[in-house]
This record gives C-alpha cells, structure tokens and sequence, in this order.
C-alpha cells in the first residue's frame, strides 16, 4: 500500500473565501492529488499526494495565479518568514498609525503590516531579520511613541528626550498651565485693559513677548514635533497645520486668536487621547476573559503562575470566584460554572469529575482539581482573542473610504487654504490680511482626525459588544455586511433542530425480526461518524464485533453497506437503495428514515427522531421582524420532513435531499437570482459545511464553545447553539452602522459648515478649533455609545 506524503504552502493575497474553494476544487482535479484543504485562518494550502505520484509545485502556483490573480504561494519548509509583534503606546493620533504602517510597507523583506488603531498592536512579516531596523523606523516616523517589543519583552523607551516619564508629564503640565496663565493676563492687558498701563500698551513689542510666551509654553511639544516631521518630509500632518495656522496668526496681529488655538487645541488634543484611552479600556473590558494566573499542584504545594507556564498534563486548583485558566478535565470536585463571558448566556452549569471545562469560565462555588488538556496559546480563549485582535485587519467598506478620504482631504484642504490667502488680494484688490486670516481658518480645520479615529473605533466597538454577547465576528467588514442580508438560508440539523438523534421506532417486514434489524443496522454503520449512526450503535446497546464486519463502504449523502456474517447488509435513504435495485415502500412520518435491506432484501426502516430546538421559531419570527425576506432550509433529508419543519417554524423556502455539494450548487444557485448589493448568509453547524460556509457572503457557524471546526471555518461564530444570537448580531451591526455614519455626517457637516464659513469671512478661528478637536471628541464619545445596552 502507497505511502499518502503531504506538502503544506504558505499563501499570499487570498482573502477571497469563494475564490479559496474554487482552487481547492481545481487542485483537487490534478491527477496527483488525493485531497487538497485551504486554511485562510492559518493562511496555509495542505495537499495531499495520490499515490507515489509527486505534486508539481508550478501546477499549484498556476492555478492560484489564474484563479485569484496575486496571490502567491511558498512551500513551507523553503520560506524563512519572520515574524514580530509590538505593542505600540502614547500614540492616539490615527494619520500616524497610516504613516507608520505606509513607512514599514516601504521597507524592503517587508510581507505585510498590520497595525491596530484600537489596541496598538502591530505585527510585520518579513522574509528576514529585521527587528532593529522596525524600531528605527518607527522612531524615525514618530519619535515620542513607545515600543513594547512582545517577542522579546523588551522596552525601547529609554531615551528621556523623546518618551514622557513621570517627571516630564508634570513639567509639560506645569508649562500649560503657566502659559495659560500669561495667556489670561495678556487678555486682561491688552483687550479688556481693566488696568490703566500706559508703558504696556504704548509699545508693541509688549504684547509680542507675553503672548509669544504663552504661545512658547502652550505649544513646545507641537512645534517640536512639526519641526521633526518637517525634516522628515512630512508636511502635511496636525502639528505642522497648527504651527502654520497660528504663525499666521501673529504675522497679521492676531495675537489672542493664536494663543487660544494652540491652547484649546492642545486641551482639546488632551481630553480626546483620553477619550480614546477610555473607549478603549471599556470596549477591551468587554473582551476581559483572559485568565491572569493559574494555581499549579507541584507534589504537595501550589504555586501561582501565568497559564502560559502551565504545560498539557499539569494539575491546576481553581477556587470559587476564581476564572479557570486553562482547557482541561475536571479531577476532583463538584461546582457551578459561569460561561457567560464566551457565550453571552448567564445560566450555570454543573461540573463535577469527568467533565470537560473551558478557560475563560468562572467557577462559581466548589474548589476544582482540574487536569490541563491543552496549552494556553492553543486554548479556546487564546483563539477567540487573538481572533477578535485580528478582526479589525479586515475592513468595513466605511473604514476603507476614510483612509483613503484622509490622504487627499488634508493636501486639497492646504491647497485651498493658499489659494484663499493668494488670489482675491492678487486679482481683486482683497485685502491681504483678510484673506490670509480665511486661509487660517481653512487650516485649522483641515485635519480629518474626528473620522479617522471614531471609525475604526466604532467597528471595534461593535466587535467587542458582540463578543460579550457571544457572537465571534472575524472582521468589521462582515459585521457591516450584516446590515446588507435580505436572505438567510438555515441548514437543518443541529442549527434548527438540537441533532440529538434518538431511535423514535423499528418497523420489520418480509418476516424480519426488529432486533435482527437493529443488529444489522448498528453493525453495518459501526464505521460510520454520522451522527444518525451513532444513534443506532447507542440503541443497540451491545458491543460491536468488528471481526464479523468485511468490505466496508460508504456513499456520501446515500448511505453505508458492508458483509456481516457473510450477509450483504444496506442501510440508508431510498439512493442507497436504488443503487442496490432494491425496492422500498414510502414512509411518510416525521423524522429520518433509515431503510435496511439484508441478503439484497428489504428488510424494513429505523426512524430517527430529531426534535426542534424551542428557540428556533422565535429566532425566524424576530430575524422577520428584523427586515429579512428570505428565509430557506437545506438538507439532506426527505421532502416530507424538510416541509415538516419549514412549516412549524414559518420558513419561506427549503430544499431537501440534497449531498454536500448539492448544497453548494443550491447557494450558488440563489446568489445568481438575488441583486449583487444584497448579502446572503448560510448558517451551519460549523463541522460538515465548511465548502457552503465558505461560498455564502457571511459563514455562521453555530456551537463554536469547545469547537475548533467552528471558529476556523466561519465568517460570524456564535458561541451557542441557539439560533436567536443571529437577530442579535443583525441589532448590532444596524447600530454599529448608525454610530459610525452619525459621526461621518457629525465631522464632514461641521467641518463643511466651518469651511464655508471661513471662505465667507463669518467664521474665527474658535470655530475652526471646535470644528476640529471638538468633533473628534464628541466623534469618540459617540463611538463608546456602542458599547452601552
């Protein structure tokens, strides 16, 4: 017998699940190929040879290339890729997150960058070391940031000329706050000269020193910073238009404007990093289900450790009130267990020993000994967070348009801004400071940060409420997709009805005994992981003689047949038998009928009962109510059950009796009949309908606790298996959406209203500055109300 030999690849540039499934299905056809899977989780191809056959690694890359022109394929053992994560702190402004992310992608060896607004987290792939020169660049991009090395737990903060420490935060603070000061005795001077100073107010050289003082103390760091971005070449960002913007200023006298722009600006640029700062601490607290520690048994002693120090096989003690850090298998103890923080659902659950438990859970009352099943870094709230870190890398359509808007808005705002302060002087006899001081207004307002920073917030938001309510979405961009579904199509069992099979009743003829069927019926399935089979094998009740099994085989979707006893034995649908050409009565009864025939002879049936969940007509009438039109059933079953439970529950539409890949062909079929701008989702168990899941707009998988198979092969997993959570995340999604437009429309209006203004002369500079902190304050606040019930 051949040795089966496997290759894996490491791919580039496929994101597109459609367009995975369709190389998959093209490798599979190569004559040296036996099996072929794509993981766009891992972003691996795994292909196993047929035979002593050898797979052409050029046929391979030629099928991608022709498929899904740019994506890219490398053998695994042949690629050295590199990869590094930092923590990037003291950064709230979002033009610098797509400065440094553009600088990095600039760099040679550089695969990717992704770099996370909301958590600070960058990761770079390279194809080599590169560590230091990151560093370096970053540095060289933004000086003040901190750099948290994750690989390395290393801090490249240390230089006191570019990162705050205790000390410098208080001068810095002390410095506004004496430049406030003289800002506000320089008002009383020189406007409202509630004092008779004849020497002040005589010389002008007065007024230059004291507003120009608190003008130097106000706005040290900002002009600083200009100063570095200029020599860097990188004119265009807040710093520099504000340094601009109130130079202007004084160079046509307007001192208390000046002052006051630098001084809100850098009150306004305070108050919004910690808003940021707090939106963000409330949305990752919604997510706060990482274990800190984990009591480890040593001989007869416990220590406290990180979970990622505890290795498979170790014993743990989890007290009452404490998180259980780790997967593992209940020892000793009895207790009630709290899943809610994985699923959303605050009901309890008995644990006692045997029984398997998941990290993340709190254990509510007994002590637990607790023996580990799997390390913390493969752990089912390891994947679900780095998930949810990984999420916002793919972007909402909103997400994209806003950094692209950025680029442009900003350099057209300057032009503009020059051409105001240039022709109306030049050409029609404007007056000169007039026009220049419009041109200052168009300045201040020109940074677009209100929508670069509560967007990708927004989304990030409503990603993290929808963890905390069971619901693993794997990017912004699907969780605004749900916004766009008129049609849902439902497979059967287990995501409407609880799959729990049971033996419901055996039905002999043709002078079978019940038992001899049920005997021959568990043998011949006993090879079988359906769970109908299992079903059987558990009524049956009896060991099973492999010995007496010979010539085993299955037909996917039609059924199972073997030689026990040296009898020829069939079980399955009418398929199955009719390839067999033998004939069956029509059983029209609810639920699933299994036909057995032995010696080429029908024998009889075994009807399989499997109940509908109770939560499943509630969760179709409120995704209904909700707006959703459509609404199918697919399955493999007979026609009289699909109708059977499309009608209990009010489903529009079902089909049934179909195999795998019918159901492929089926989705595929309403995609081509529905308007390109409407979303279709499929929703599946998450274990058999990996290739349907992957063809639909949005996969959802349902049970994802404890499955592995779930979380990979969806777009959207909840956590449960209750189909309500599918209206809940439609809710979310709708006010995700309606936040982050109220701030599109609340930054662009504003901003709009100010500019036009400006041009017309009925606009200052205090507007201009509310225009631009003002609006990304409230933009953020706004964006924190996702999170709120």
């Amino acid at each position: 017998m051949a040795i089966k030999k496997k290759k894996t690849y490491d791919i580039e540039g496929l994101e597109c699940e459609s367009c995975a499934l369709k190389i998959e299905e093209k490798i599979k056809t190569l004559p040296e190929v036996n099996e072929a899977y794509i993981n766009l989780i891992n972003e691996n191809l795994t292909v196993k040879e047929k035979g002593d056959k050898e797979i052409s690694d050029s046929k391979i890359a030629e099928i991608f290339d022709k498929i899904e022109p740019g994506s890219k394929i490398y053998k695994k053992e042949s690629k050295n890729t590199y990869k590094y994560n930092f923590v990037l702190k003291n950064i709230s402004c979002a033009s610098c997150i797509e400065k440094i992310e553009r600088n990095i992608e600039g760099m040679s060896d550089v695969i990717d960058v992704t770099l996370n607004f909301n958590t600070g987290k960058l990761v770079v792939r390279s194809n080599k070391e590169i560590r230091e020169k990151l560093v370096k660049k970053i540095k060289s991009v933004e000086p003040e940031i901190i750099i948290d090395d994750q690989d390395e737990n290393q801090n490249y903060s240390k230089d006191i000329n570019e990162n705050e420490d205790g000390k410098t935060i208080i001068k810095n603070r002390f410095k506004l706050i004496v430049g406030s000061v003289l800002y506000v005795i320089a008002i009383i001077l020189f406007e409202f000269q509630l004092f008779e100073v004849g020497f002040i107010n005589s010389i002008e050289l007065w007024k230059w020193l004291i507003y120009g003082s608190s003008y130097l103390l106000v706005g040290e760091k900002v002009l600083l910073s200009a100063y570095r971005n200029i020599k860097r070449g990188q004119i265009f960002d807040e710093n520099f238009l504000m340094v601009v913007a109130t130079l202007g200023a004084f160079g046509i006298r307007e001192f208390p404007e000046a002052v006051a722009v630098m001084l809100f600006y850098k009150i306004g640029d305070t108050i919004q990093q910690r808003a940021v700062k707090s939106s963000r601490k409330s949305i990752k607290d919604l997510m706060d289900i990482k274990p800190e520690y984990a009591n480890i048994k040593i001989g007869g002693e416990v220590k406290q450790i990180s979970p990622e120090g505890v290795e498979v096989g170790d014993s743990i003690i989890v007290k009452p009130g404490e998180k259980i850090p780790l997967d593992g298998i209940v020892l000793e103890g009895e207790s009630m267990v709290d899943n809610s923080a994985l699923t959303g659902e605050s009901v309890l659950k008995k644990i006692e020993p045997g029984v398997e438990v998941l990290n993340g859970s709190i254990n509510k009352s007994g002590v637990l000994l607790i023996r580990v099943t799997t390390e913390y870094s493969e752990s089912t709230v390891s994947k679900i967070l780095h998930l949810i870190e990984e999420a916002t890398a793919k972007k909402a359509p909103a997400e994209k348009f806003i950094t692209k808007f950025a680029r442009y808005y900003t350099p057209v705002v300057v032009a503009t801004a020059s051409l105001i302060a240039v022709i109306p002087p030049v050409f029609f006899g404007g007056l000169f400071n007039e026009w220049l001081y419009r041109a200052l207004v168009f300045l201040v307002v020109s940074c677009p940060c209100a929508l670069v920073i509560s967007i990708p917030l927004g989304f990030f938001g409503g990603i993290g409420k929808s963890s905390q309510q069971g619901i693993l979405v794997k990017g912004s961009n699907y969780l605004d997709a749900l916004n766009n579904v008129n049609h849902i199509v439902f497979d059967k069992t287990g995501t409407l009805t609880e799959g729990n099979f049971k033996v419901d009743k055996i039905h002999s003829v043709n002078g079978f005994l019940e038992s001899e069927i049920l005997k021959n019926a568990a043998y011949v399935e006993s090879n079988s992981v359906h769970p109908i089979a299992n079903s059987i094998i558990e009524h049956y009740g009896k060991e099973i003689d492999n010995d007496k099994i010979k010539n085993y085989e299955e037909k996917s979707g039609k059924g199972v047949q073997a030689t026990i006893e040296g009898k020829n034995v069939v079980a399955g649908n009418k398929k199955m038998m009719s390839l067999n050409n033998i004939e069956v009565e029509n059983v029209a009864e609810d639920g699933t009928i299994i036909y057995i025939s032995i010696e080429d002879k029908y024998a009889g049936y075994i009807k399989i009962a499997d109940r509908i969940k109770k939560s499943a007509k509630n969760a179709v009438k409120k995704l209904k109510d909700s707006g959703i039109k459509n609404i199918s059933l697919l399955t493999g079953d007979q026609e009289n059950i699909a109708k059977t439970v499309s009608n209990k529950l009010n489903i529009d539409n079902y089909y049934s009796e179909l195999l795998p890949h019918e159901k492929v062909k089926k989705v595929e079929e309403i995609l081509e009949k529905q308007n390109p701008k409407d979303k279709l989702i499929f929703v599946g168990d998450g274990i058999n309908d990996a290739p349907v899941l992957a063809r639909s707009d949005i996969g959802v998988a349902m049970g994802g606790l404890g499955s592995d198979a779930a979380i990979e092969a969806a777009d959207i997993v909840l956590m449960t298996d209750e189909p309500s959570k599918l209206s809940e995340a439609l809710q979310i999604a709708k006010k995700t959406r309606k936040i982050v437009w109220q701030n599109i429309g609340l930054a662009l209006g504003v901003k709009g209203i100010v500019l036009l203004f400006g041009v017309l002369g009925m606009a200052t500079m205090w507007e201009a500055v509310f225009a631009d902190v003002g609006v990304a304050i409230l933009a953020v606040l706004n964006s924190a109300r996702i999170i709120k019930k």
